[in-house]
């Protein structure tokens, strides 16, 4: 199965470097060697074992995107699953950087209209007032630029975790049937008395599906004042500091040629352990009883292996 990631965005913009960080496991201080995308580079990303990303990097340079708007229309804007549009938070040219953005909206409107339109407000590390404020200035002009649309706007950098999280929610929209594994990932966390259950993708680390919420239940002769503790607020950037933390972890392992297999933490408040679940997919579990030993937790992830398989090879072919 294929599904066409159309990435577009002005010359300098960031496209290629956050490409090359997701896909191909660089870490940003290497993308500055990055020379800028010629017409287009099309890359067939394996993502999930049989789902392929069709992804279409365009340069964004004034002559290549007059010509992906009139010469090359057709071929740029069909048969698009997901827009991703870059635009750099220090740009000069933002009238032109809007301007190309809405001939972009009509060529998917005539071509693609059921296509997911994402909206990266990138470099965000470069800001120079508050990032919060910053943002939602920028998001609501985008909204606005964007008319009737549905559109998702996220704020990133290649700095931080936040260009996870932006992706995570951009592949998301491309698995067929997620919720399908997020309720069976719910019953694996029950069955495991863990406080959650997190399903990434095997060699980008995206996040594909996450358990639902699961108060764990009180230890017997728990006071009400441990009882509380146990109904803990989890980090709400959890997911993308995983990731970014994950995959500079592999590229320290690969630097010193070892390869990274699974990872287990035992803290004095959690324990995780981080496996392989599938072919495809890691799984990363966390509970917050100390009764309960990691060993447990690699064995019920050990038995749930078959199951996942199916549950994956079903998602895609649906």
């Amino acid at each position: 199965m294929k599904k066409k990631v159309l990435l577009m965005g002005a010359s300098g913009s960031g496209k290629t470097s956050m490409r090359s960080l997701i896909f191909s496991n660089n870490p940003a201080s290497l993308t500055a060697r990055l020379g800028a995308t010629i017409d287009v580079e099309q890359n067939h990303v394996r993502f999930l074992g049989d789902l392929i990303l069709n992804l279409w990097d365009c340069g964004g340079q004034d002559a290549f995107m007059d010509s992906y708007l009139t010469t090359q229309r057709s071929t740029i804007f069909q048969h698009v699953g997901v827009m991703i549009y870059v635009f750099d938070i220090e740009s000069q040219g933002m009238n032109k950087d809007l301007e190309y953005y809405r001939d972009c909206l009509e060529g998917l409107k005539q071509y693609s209209p059921e296509a997911a339109v994402f909206l990266l407000v990138h470099k965000m590390d470069l800001a120079r007032e508050p990032k919060n404020v910053v943002f939602e200035k920028k998001k609501r002009e985008l909204e606005e630029a964007s008319g009737e649309g549905a559109v998702t706007v996220f704020g990133t950098s290649i700095y931080d975790e936040s260009l996870y999280k932006a992706w995570s929610s951009i592949v998301h929209t491309l698995i067929p049937n997620a919720s399908v594994l997020s309720r069976h990932l719910t019953t694996f966390a029950a069955a495991c008395s863990a406080t959650e259950v997190v399903l990434f993708e095997r060699t980008t680390f995206l996040v594909i599906a996450t358990s639902s919420p699961v108060t764990p239940p009180s230890l017997p002769g728990a006071t009400a004042e441990q009882t509380d503790l146990d109904r803990h607020e989890l980090n709400p950037t959890r997911y993308e500091r995983t990731s970014e933390l994950v995959k500079a972890f592999k590229h320290s392992c690969s630097r010193v040629r070892e390869e990274f297999h699974s990872l287990e933490m035992e803290l004095y408040d959690f324990t995780a352990v981080l496996d392989e679940m599938t072919r495809n997919t890691y799984v990363l579990v966390i509970v917050h009883d100390p009764t309960i030993e990691t060993a447990a937790l690699k064995l019920n992830i050990r038995m749930a292996r078959r199951k996942f398989e199916e549950l994956q090879g079903d998602s895609l072919l649906s």
